[in-house]
């Protein structure tokens, strides 16, 4: 898998924002990524040594309507990174060159 197509998107939550502050940062990522891809992306992408990784796959919403159920929110796959030592990703926008 290539290294720009596994991890799509931050996770801009309040929960989030407190994981950080223990150098666990969380991503929505590809959901055919294994642990193995993600953790070589986050090296090659942002230059950190990854000290573990964990995925969680959300399951769909459903909001019942006068016609029937209707998708609310689709399945997502999100992964936690942890970060070895005291590390940092100052910008996930920005890409270490």
């Amino acid at each position: 898998m290539k290294i720009y197509n596994t991890i799509k998107r931050p996770v801009v939550t309040e929960k989030s924002q407190k994981l950080e502050l223990s150098w666990v940062y969380t991503v929505i990522v590809d959901p055919s990524a294994t642990k193995v891809d993600i953790k070589n992306s986050f090296k090659r992408l942002y230059g950190v040594t990854v000290e573990a990784v964990n995925i969680i796959k959300t399951r769909e919403k459903f909001r019942n309507t006068r016609t029937g159920a209707s998708l609310k929110r689709k399945m997502e796959t999100k992964a936690l990174v942890s970060l070895k030592g005291k590390e940092r990703i100052s910008d996930f926008a920005k890409i270490k060159d």
